[in-house]
């Protein structure tokens, strides 16, 4: 049996298309389209980025 993919999704997808990201799990179009295909240590890897990128969305910030 197969362990379930970590996914930071909340199941609420708006796109910003300013912004290039989603406003619920803070993941790029980029990661977003290569989600299922990353590794674990990628995923890991852009874990610690999604809440730099929401605290700089909602402090109106480019992120």
């Amino acid at each position: 049996m197969t362990q379930p993919i970590w996914t930071p999704c909340i199941k609420v997808c708006f796109v910003d298309p300013a912004q290039n990201i989603c406003v619920g799990c803070f993941r790029t179009m980029e990661e977003l389209g290569r989600w299922t295909r990353m590794s674990d240590a990628e995923r890991e890897a852009v874990r610690p980025r999604l809440d730099a990128r929401r605290a700089a969305y909602e402090a109106g910030q480019k992120v």
